[in-house]
């Protein structure tokens, strides 16, 4: 049986350019390295991260050993309204599930949501891995509304 998607919702004051862009292009300022990240899993720091914003690009974590991790490659992008990867931090790209992330003007705001997919990819392991992640994109998305 798969398992079913992690749905986040959330609004921010922001509109939806403004708050594509801080999702992609500045994503460095505001993602929990200290805590979510291939680094910390070894207990090293993180040096970067680094989201190339555009089609085909990458999500970059650099170690500060200058190890390059790659978490995922953009397959959809349309600034302002959506964008979508496969998410792999840490693992191989044929292990990757799927984060889409759209973007709509909610009055003053825009509502953003966050849809985690794909896990049959991951085969027995992704009622586990989904079960982390779920808790783990609340912290993560606090993070992103505290810096909007």
């Amino acid at each position: 049986m798969t398992p079913e998607p992690i749905v986040k919702t959330l609004r921010v004051a922001l509109s939806p350019d403004t708050a594509f862009e801080l999702f992609t292009k500045r994503m460095d300022t505001w993602w929990p390295l200290e805590s979510h990240s291939v680094s910390a899993g070894g207990g090293a720091p993180s040096k970067s991260l680094t989201f190339e914003a555009r089609m085909g690009g990458e999500l970059i974590e650099v170690t500060s050993e200058g190890v390059r991790h790659v978490w995922g490659k953009v397959h959809e992008w349309e600034p302002g309204v959506a964008f979508a990867m496969s998410w792999h931090p840490g693992k191989p790209a044929a292990e990757g599930t799927r984060v889409r992330v759209t973007f709509a003007a909610d009055g003053d705001g825009c509502q953003v949501v966050l849809t985690h997919d794909g896990w049959e990819v991951l085969g027995e392991n992704g009622a586990k891995m989904r079960d982390g992640y779920n808790g783990g994109w609340v912290g993560v998305l606090e993070r992103y509304t505290q810096a909007a």
